[in-house]
Protein backbone atom coordinates (compact mmCIF):
# COMPACT_ATOMS: atom_id res chain seq x y z
CA UNK A 1 0.00 0.00 0.00
CA UNK A 2 2.00 3.30 -1.16
CA UNK A 3 1.53 5.74 2.02
CA UNK A 4 2.18 9.58 1.71
CA UNK A 5 4.68 10.58 4.44
CA UNK A 6 5.01 14.61 3.79
CA UNK A 7 3.37 17.65 1.70
CA UNK A 8 5.60 19.06 -1.02
CA UNK A 9 3.80 21.89 -2.40
CA UNK A 10 5.42 22.71 -5.36
CA UNK A 11 4.42 18.78 -5.98
CA UNK A 12 1.38 19.08 -4.69
CA UNK A 13 0.56 22.19 -7.43
CA UNK A 14 2.27 20.35 -10.29
CA UNK A 15 0.24 17.06 -9.73
CA UNK A 16 -3.72 19.18 -9.20
CA UNK A 17 -2.53 20.20 -12.91
CA UNK A 18 0.41 22.90 -12.81
CA UNK A 19 0.09 26.57 -11.76
CA UNK A 20 -1.90 28.04 -14.10
CA UNK A 21 -4.35 25.21 -13.66
CA UNK A 22 -4.58 26.13 -9.81
CA UNK A 23 -5.16 29.83 -10.28
CA UNK A 24 -7.89 29.07 -12.78
CA UNK A 25 -9.36 27.03 -9.41
CA UNK A 26 -9.00 29.90 -7.34
CA UNK A 27 -10.32 32.40 -9.93
CA UNK A 28 -13.15 30.41 -10.76
CA UNK A 29 -14.13 29.82 -7.10
CA UNK A 30 -13.98 33.05 -6.04
CA UNK A 31 -16.59 34.23 -8.84
CA UNK A 32 -18.90 31.14 -7.27
CA UNK A 33 -18.11 33.03 -3.95
CA UNK A 34 -19.61 36.03 -5.13
CA UNK A 35 -22.44 34.94 -6.50
CA UNK A 36 -23.54 31.83 -5.54
CA UNK A 37 -25.03 32.67 -2.01
CA UNK A 38 -26.69 35.96 -3.13
CA UNK A 39 -28.42 34.47 -6.55
CA UNK A 40 -31.78 33.86 -5.28
CA UNK A 41 -31.31 37.67 -3.34
CA UNK A 42 -30.53 38.54 -7.21
CA UNK A 43 -33.59 37.16 -8.23
CA UNK A 44 -36.06 38.71 -5.60
CA UNK A 45 -34.55 42.17 -5.58
CA UNK A 46 -32.91 42.89 -8.69
CA UNK A 47 -35.23 41.36 -11.05
CA UNK A 48 -38.28 41.90 -8.69
CA UNK A 49 -39.37 38.19 -8.98
CA UNK A 50 -40.96 36.77 -6.46
CA UNK A 51 -39.10 34.04 -4.09
CA UNK A 52 -41.07 30.76 -4.95
CA UNK A 53 -40.53 31.48 -8.75
CA UNK A 54 -36.96 32.59 -8.11
CA UNK A 55 -36.49 29.22 -5.97
CA UNK A 56 -38.16 26.65 -8.58
CA UNK A 57 -35.69 28.43 -11.21
CA UNK A 58 -32.89 28.03 -8.94
CA UNK A 59 -33.96 24.14 -8.69
CA UNK A 60 -34.55 23.43 -12.20
CA UNK A 61 -30.97 24.77 -13.33
CA UNK A 62 -29.45 21.95 -10.87
CA UNK A 63 -31.95 19.26 -12.19
CA UNK A 64 -31.00 20.07 -15.56
CA UNK A 65 -27.20 20.09 -14.62
CA UNK A 66 -27.76 17.03 -13.56
CA UNK A 67 -29.76 15.72 -16.34
CA UNK A 68 -26.43 16.48 -18.43
CA UNK A 69 -23.89 14.91 -15.88
CA UNK A 70 -24.43 10.95 -18.45
CA UNK A 71 -23.69 13.75 -21.86
CA UNK A 72 -20.40 15.26 -19.59
CA UNK A 73 -19.11 11.36 -18.77
CA UNK A 74 -19.23 10.34 -22.38
CA UNK A 75 -17.07 13.72 -23.05
CA UNK A 76 -14.69 12.47 -20.54
CA UNK A 77 -14.24 9.31 -21.75
CA UNK A 78 -13.40 10.47 -25.35
CA UNK A 79 -10.36 11.98 -23.99
CA UNK A 80 -11.40 15.19 -23.15
CA UNK A 81 -10.23 17.21 -19.94
CA UNK A 82 -9.02 20.75 -19.84
CA UNK A 83 -12.00 21.62 -22.45
CA UNK A 84 -14.24 20.38 -20.94
CA UNK A 85 -13.37 21.88 -17.14
CA UNK A 86 -12.79 25.22 -19.60
CA UNK A 87 -16.81 24.37 -21.00
CA UNK A 88 -18.62 24.03 -17.86
CA UNK A 89 -16.42 28.23 -16.66
CA UNK A 90 -17.57 29.27 -20.03
CA UNK A 91 -21.32 28.05 -19.60
CA UNK A 92 -21.68 29.62 -16.13
CA UNK A 93 -20.37 32.99 -18.00
CA UNK A 94 -23.43 32.85 -20.54
CA UNK A 95 -25.78 32.54 -17.43
CA UNK A 96 -24.29 35.41 -15.55
CA UNK A 97 -24.09 37.15 -18.82
CA UNK A 98 -27.82 36.42 -19.11
CA UNK A 99 -28.71 37.70 -15.78
CA UNK A 100 -27.25 40.85 -16.81
CA UNK A 101 -29.31 41.05 -19.43
CA UNK A 102 -32.71 40.13 -18.07
CA UNK A 103 -34.74 43.06 -17.34
CA UNK A 104 -37.00 43.52 -14.06
CA UNK A 105 -39.66 41.38 -13.63
CA UNK A 106 -38.36 38.92 -16.29
CA UNK A 107 -38.31 35.44 -15.24
CA UNK A 108 -37.77 33.50 -18.45
CA UNK A 109 -34.22 34.93 -18.46
CA UNK A 110 -33.39 34.32 -14.85
CA UNK A 111 -34.62 30.70 -15.82
CA UNK A 112 -32.09 30.66 -18.36
CA UNK A 113 -29.23 31.83 -16.56
CA UNK A 114 -30.44 29.37 -13.61
CA UNK A 115 -30.04 26.72 -15.89
CA UNK A 116 -26.55 27.69 -17.40
CA UNK A 117 -25.17 28.31 -13.97
CA UNK A 118 -26.50 25.10 -13.06
CA UNK A 119 -25.33 23.04 -15.74
CA UNK A 120 -21.62 24.24 -15.20
CA UNK A 121 -21.70 23.92 -11.35
CA UNK A 122 -22.80 20.18 -11.77
CA UNK A 123 -20.15 19.35 -14.75
CA UNK A 124 -17.13 21.39 -13.11
CA UNK A 125 -16.76 18.77 -10.08
CA UNK A 126 -16.31 15.67 -12.70
CA UNK A 127 -14.25 17.60 -15.20
CA UNK A 128 -11.44 18.68 -12.18
CA UNK A 129 -11.38 15.33 -10.89
CA UNK A 130 -11.04 13.58 -14.21
CA UNK A 131 -8.05 16.29 -15.32
CA UNK A 132 -6.01 15.61 -12.09
CA UNK A 133 -6.73 11.76 -12.62
CA UNK A 134 -4.78 12.05 -15.51
CA UNK A 135 -1.63 14.53 -14.43
CA UNK A 136 -1.44 12.39 -11.06
CA UNK A 137 -1.33 8.70 -9.87
CA UNK A 138 -1.74 6.80 -6.98
CA UNK A 139 -1.71 8.89 -3.31
CA UNK A 140 -0.38 11.51 -4.80
CA UNK A 141 -3.75 12.13 -7.17
CA UNK A 142 -5.39 11.62 -3.71
CA UNK A 143 -3.71 14.75 -1.74
CA UNK A 144 -4.47 16.89 -5.24
CA UNK A 145 -8.04 16.54 -4.78
CA UNK A 146 -7.74 17.32 -1.47
CA UNK A 147 -5.46 19.98 -1.87
CA UNK A 148 -7.88 21.84 -4.63
CA UNK A 149 -11.04 21.00 -2.63
CA UNK A 150 -9.14 23.02 0.35
CA UNK A 151 -8.44 26.03 -2.44
CA UNK A 152 -11.93 25.94 -3.56
CA UNK A 153 -13.16 26.14 0.05
CA UNK A 154 -10.80 29.22 0.66
CA UNK A 155 -12.09 30.80 -2.18
CA UNK A 156 -15.41 30.41 -2.00
CA UNK A 157 -15.01 31.97 1.33
CA UNK A 158 -13.24 35.08 0.74
CA UNK A 159 -15.68 35.92 -2.53
CA UNK A 160 -18.59 35.31 -0.22
CA UNK A 161 -17.25 37.62 2.52
CA UNK A 162 -16.39 40.38 -0.47
CA UNK A 163 -19.81 40.16 -1.72
CA UNK A 164 -21.30 40.40 2.01
CA UNK A 165 -19.38 43.60 2.42
CA UNK A 166 -20.65 45.04 -1.24
CA UNK A 167 -24.62 44.31 -0.11
CA UNK A 168 -24.65 47.27 1.25
CA UNK A 169 -24.72 48.97 -2.39
CA UNK A 170 -28.03 47.41 -3.23
CA UNK A 171 -29.18 45.88 -6.56
CA UNK A 172 -26.24 48.30 -8.05
CA UNK A 173 -23.84 46.39 -5.73
CA UNK A 174 -25.41 43.20 -7.04
CA UNK A 175 -25.01 43.51 -10.57
CA UNK A 176 -21.43 44.50 -10.09
CA UNK A 177 -20.78 41.48 -8.13
CA UNK A 178 -22.63 39.61 -11.33
CA UNK A 179 -20.52 41.36 -13.57
CA UNK A 180 -17.47 40.38 -11.96
CA UNK A 181 -18.52 36.74 -11.14
CA UNK A 182 -18.48 36.91 -15.46
CA UNK A 183 -15.56 38.30 -15.45
CA UNK A 184 -13.83 35.59 -12.94
CA UNK A 185 -15.14 32.63 -15.00
CA UNK A 186 -14.50 34.18 -17.96
CA UNK A 187 -10.19 34.68 -16.79
CA UNK A 188 -10.72 30.84 -15.19
CA UNK A 189 -11.74 29.14 -18.49
CA UNK A 190 -8.78 30.90 -20.36
CA UNK A 191 -6.41 29.34 -17.63
CA UNK A 192 -7.78 26.18 -17.48
CA UNK A 193 -8.10 25.84 -21.10
CA UNK A 194 -4.56 26.88 -21.88
CA UNK A 195 -3.24 24.52 -20.02
CA UNK A 196 -4.24 21.41 -22.63
CA UNK A 197 -4.52 18.09 -20.76
CA UNK A 198 -5.92 15.51 -22.62
CA UNK A 199 -6.18 12.14 -21.85
CA UNK A 200 -4.60 9.25 -24.50
CA UNK A 201 -7.16 7.81 -26.51
CA UNK A 202 -6.39 4.79 -25.99
CA UNK A 203 -6.29 4.88 -22.35
CA UNK A 204 -9.66 7.04 -22.13
CA UNK A 205 -12.01 6.13 -25.49
CA UNK A 206 -14.65 3.26 -24.74
CA UNK A 207 -13.04 0.03 -26.40
CA UNK A 208 -15.43 -1.61 -28.18
CA UNK A 209 -14.72 -5.11 -26.57
CA UNK A 210 -14.75 -3.24 -23.08
CA UNK A 211 -18.33 -1.89 -22.97
CA UNK A 212 -20.11 -0.24 -20.30
CA UNK A 213 -19.97 -3.69 -18.54
CA UNK A 214 -15.88 -2.90 -17.24
CA UNK A 215 -17.56 -0.10 -15.47
CA UNK A 216 -17.98 -0.81 -11.64
CA UNK A 217 -21.49 -0.04 -10.64
CA UNK A 218 -20.67 0.59 -7.36
CA UNK A 219 -24.12 1.11 -6.57
CA UNK A 220 -23.86 1.06 -2.70
CA UNK A 221 -21.28 3.46 -2.86
CA UNK A 222 -23.32 5.71 -4.87
CA UNK A 223 -26.34 5.40 -2.96
CA UNK A 224 -24.30 5.36 0.35
CA UNK A 225 -23.06 8.82 -1.37
CA UNK A 226 -26.50 10.77 -1.15
CA UNK A 227 -26.43 10.07 2.62
CA UNK A 228 -23.05 10.76 2.88
CA UNK A 229 -23.33 14.68 1.32
CA UNK A 230 -26.34 15.76 3.85
CA UNK A 231 -22.79 16.48 5.79
CA UNK A 232 -22.09 19.38 3.73
CA UNK A 233 -25.43 20.97 4.09
CA UNK A 234 -25.39 20.48 8.09
CA UNK A 235 -23.64 23.80 9.26
CA UNK A 236 -25.59 25.83 6.25
CA UNK A 237 -29.10 24.91 6.67
CA UNK A 238 -29.48 22.10 9.59
CA UNK A 239 -27.42 23.98 11.96
CA UNK A 240 -28.70 27.87 11.88
CA UNK A 241 -32.45 26.11 11.86
CA UNK A 242 -31.68 24.03 15.37
CA UNK A 243 -29.55 26.87 16.83
CA UNK A 244 -31.68 29.79 15.97
CA UNK A 245 -35.44 28.79 15.34
CA UNK A 246 -35.45 25.75 18.34
CA UNK A 247 -32.68 27.02 20.53
CA UNK A 248 -33.36 30.61 20.28
CA UNK A 249 -29.44 31.34 19.79
CA UNK A 250 -28.25 35.03 18.39
CA UNK A 251 -27.65 34.87 14.21
CA UNK A 252 -23.32 34.54 15.48
CA UNK A 253 -23.59 31.95 16.28
CA UNK A 254 -24.25 30.20 12.92
CA UNK A 255 -21.78 32.19 11.55
CA UNK A 256 -19.39 31.03 13.84
CA UNK A 257 -19.79 27.41 12.78
CA UNK A 258 -19.68 28.67 9.02
CA UNK A 259 -17.00 30.21 9.56
CA UNK A 260 -14.75 27.53 11.64
CA UNK A 261 -15.86 24.88 9.38
CA UNK A 262 -14.59 27.14 6.46
CA UNK A 263 -11.08 27.77 8.14
CA UNK A 264 -10.65 23.61 9.30
CA UNK A 265 -11.48 22.54 5.39
CA UNK A 266 -9.08 24.77 4.31
CA UNK A 267 -6.35 24.08 6.97
CA UNK A 268 -7.07 20.17 7.52
CA UNK A 269 -8.11 18.90 4.58
CA UNK A 270 -4.52 18.32 2.84
CA UNK A 271 -2.93 16.99 6.41
CA UNK A 272 -5.84 14.62 6.96
CA UNK A 273 -5.85 12.88 3.56
CA UNK A 274 -2.33 12.30 3.75
CA UNK A 275 -2.90 10.99 7.38
CA UNK A 276 -5.44 8.50 6.52
CA UNK A 277 -3.20 7.45 3.57
CA UNK A 278 -1.65 4.90 5.09
CA UNK A 279 -5.34 2.87 5.19
CA UNK A 280 -7.24 2.15 1.78
CA UNK A 281 -9.75 4.54 0.57
CA UNK A 282 -12.76 2.23 1.20
CA UNK A 283 -11.71 1.85 4.94
CA UNK A 284 -11.47 6.12 5.24
CA UNK A 285 -14.03 6.48 3.30
CA UNK A 286 -16.13 4.24 6.07
CA UNK A 287 -14.64 5.93 8.73
CA UNK A 288 -15.92 9.19 7.66
CA UNK A 289 -19.38 8.04 7.69
CA UNK A 290 -18.82 6.74 11.69
CA UNK A 291 -17.44 10.37 12.56
CA UNK A 292 -20.26 11.97 10.89
CA UNK A 293 -22.84 9.53 12.53
CA UNK A 294 -21.25 10.00 16.21
CA UNK A 295 -21.08 13.87 15.47
CA UNK A 296 -24.77 13.67 14.97
CA UNK A 297 -25.38 11.63 17.89
CA UNK A 298 -23.50 14.35 19.39
CA UNK A 299 -25.94 17.17 18.34
CA UNK A 300 -28.64 15.05 19.52
CA UNK A 301 -27.61 15.09 22.93
CA UNK A 302 -26.19 18.64 22.99
CA UNK A 303 -29.19 19.90 22.22
CA UNK A 304 -30.91 18.24 25.43
CA UNK A 305 -28.53 19.94 27.46
CA UNK A 306 -29.88 23.22 29.28
CA UNK A 307 -30.15 26.46 27.23
CA UNK A 308 -27.34 27.67 29.04
CA UNK A 309 -25.04 24.81 27.76
CA UNK A 310 -26.89 23.46 24.28
CA UNK A 311 -25.24 26.07 21.88
CA UNK A 312 -21.67 25.73 23.00
CA UNK A 313 -21.88 22.21 22.81
CA UNK A 314 -23.44 22.09 19.74
CA UNK A 315 -20.77 24.60 17.95
CA UNK A 316 -18.31 21.77 19.82
CA UNK A 317 -19.69 19.12 18.14
CA UNK A 318 -19.69 20.64 15.10
CA UNK A 319 -15.99 20.58 14.99
CA UNK A 320 -16.56 16.39 14.84
CA UNK A 321 -19.03 17.05 11.79
CA UNK A 322 -16.58 19.27 10.10
CA UNK A 323 -13.31 16.59 10.99
CA UNK A 324 -15.69 14.04 9.28
CA UNK A 325 -16.80 15.91 6.20
CA UNK A 326 -13.14 16.52 5.64
CA UNK A 327 -12.39 12.38 5.74
CA UNK A 328 -15.60 12.50 3.39
CA UNK A 329 -14.47 14.79 1.08
CA UNK A 330 -10.62 13.50 0.50
CA UNK A 331 -11.83 9.66 -0.33
CA UNK A 332 -14.77 9.55 -1.85
CA UNK A 333 -13.62 11.22 -5.39
CA UNK A 334 -10.13 9.46 -4.75
CA UNK A 335 -12.08 5.87 -4.06
CA UNK A 336 -14.38 6.28 -6.95
CA UNK A 337 -10.89 7.38 -9.60
CA UNK A 338 -9.11 4.28 -8.60
CA UNK A 339 -12.21 1.80 -9.05
CA UNK A 340 -12.89 3.23 -12.39
CA UNK A 341 -11.05 1.68 -15.27
CA UNK A 342 -9.40 4.43 -17.55
CA UNK A 343 -11.83 3.71 -20.60
CA UNK A 344 -14.65 5.01 -17.92
CA UNK A 345 -13.41 6.94 -15.61
CA UNK A 346 -15.64 10.10 -16.88
CA UNK A 347 -18.70 8.53 -16.57
CA UNK A 348 -18.18 7.10 -13.27
CA UNK A 349 -16.86 10.27 -11.89
CA UNK A 350 -20.57 11.40 -14.13
CA UNK A 351 -22.18 8.82 -11.92
CA UNK A 352 -20.77 10.16 -8.50
CA UNK A 353 -21.98 13.81 -9.23
CA UNK A 354 -25.11 12.67 -10.12
CA UNK A 355 -25.37 10.79 -6.51
CA UNK A 356 -23.71 14.60 -5.05
CA UNK A 357 -25.85 16.38 -6.50
CA UNK A 358 -29.05 14.29 -5.54
CA UNK A 359 -28.11 14.24 -2.29
CA UNK A 360 -27.45 18.42 -2.05
CA UNK A 361 -30.75 18.62 -3.65
CA UNK A 362 -33.48 16.75 -1.24
CA UNK A 363 -31.00 17.09 1.74
CA UNK A 364 -32.19 20.52 2.43
CA UNK A 365 -36.06 19.29 2.45
CA UNK A 366 -35.41 16.79 4.60
CA UNK A 367 -33.49 18.63 7.20
CA UNK A 368 -36.05 21.44 7.15
CA UNK A 369 -39.01 18.30 7.52
CA UNK A 370 -37.62 16.58 9.91
CA UNK A 371 -36.26 19.55 12.36
CA UNK A 372 -39.46 20.12 13.46
CA UNK A 373 -40.74 16.87 14.65
CA UNK A 374 -37.54 16.85 17.31
CA UNK A 375 -34.28 16.44 17.76
CA UNK A 376 -34.76 12.67 17.98
CA UNK A 377 -36.32 12.28 14.57
CA UNK A 378 -33.94 15.19 13.22
CA UNK A 379 -30.23 13.71 14.06
CA UNK A 380 -31.35 10.28 15.30
CA UNK A 381 -32.82 9.93 11.35
CA UNK A 382 -29.73 10.94 10.27
CA UNK A 383 -27.22 9.36 11.99
CA UNK A 384 -28.73 5.59 11.40
CA UNK A 385 -29.38 6.20 7.68
CA UNK A 386 -25.29 7.53 7.80
CA UNK A 387 -24.34 4.43 10.20
CA UNK A 388 -25.78 1.87 7.34
CA UNK A 389 -24.22 4.02 4.80
CA UNK A 390 -21.19 3.81 6.03
CA UNK A 391 -21.77 -0.20 6.54
CA UNK A 392 -22.66 -0.46 2.83
CA UNK A 393 -20.01 1.12 1.88
CA UNK A 394 -17.37 -0.87 3.97
CA UNK A 395 -18.91 -4.25 2.62
CA UNK A 396 -19.62 -3.83 -0.79
CA UNK A 397 -16.74 -5.40 -3.05
CA UNK A 398 -15.18 -4.08 -5.87
CA UNK A 399 -16.22 -6.22 -8.44
CA UNK A 400 -14.66 -5.36 -11.73
CA UNK A 401 -12.19 -3.02 -10.46
CA UNK A 402 -9.05 -4.77 -10.01
CA UNK A 403 -6.04 -2.99 -11.66
CA UNK A 404 -4.59 -3.90 -14.89
CA UNK A 405 -1.40 -3.91 -15.46
CA UNK A 406 -1.24 -1.29 -18.14
CA UNK A 407 -2.98 1.58 -16.20
CA UNK A 408 -0.57 3.91 -15.13
CA UNK A 409 -3.15 5.07 -12.77
CA UNK A 410 -3.13 2.51 -10.60
CA UNK A 411 -0.38 3.76 -7.97
CA UNK A 412 -2.29 2.15 -4.48
CA UNK A 413 -4.50 -0.35 -2.89
CA UNK A 414 -8.13 0.67 -3.01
Amino acid sequence: MATLTGIRPRALVRASGGPRYAVALAVDALGTGLLRPFLLLYGVTVLRLSAPVTGIAMTAGIVTGLVCMPAVGRWLDRGARSTVVAASMLVRVLGVALLLAAPAGHMWLFAAAALFLGVGNQAWPAAHAALVATVAHGRERDTALAWAHALRNAALGIGALLATVCLAGGTTALRALAAVTALAYLAAAVLAWSVHVHAHPAGAAPARDQGDRAAPRMSALLAANVVYVFCLNVPEIALPLVLVTQLHASPVWPAAVFVANTVLVVTLQVPVTVLMSRFSRRTVLALSGVVLAASYAGFLAATSLGHGWAVPAVAMVSVVCTIGEIIYAGSATALVTALAPAHALGRALARLQLSTGFGLAVSPAVITALAPLGPVALWGSVAAATLLSASAVATEKDRGAQPSSHDPRRGASL
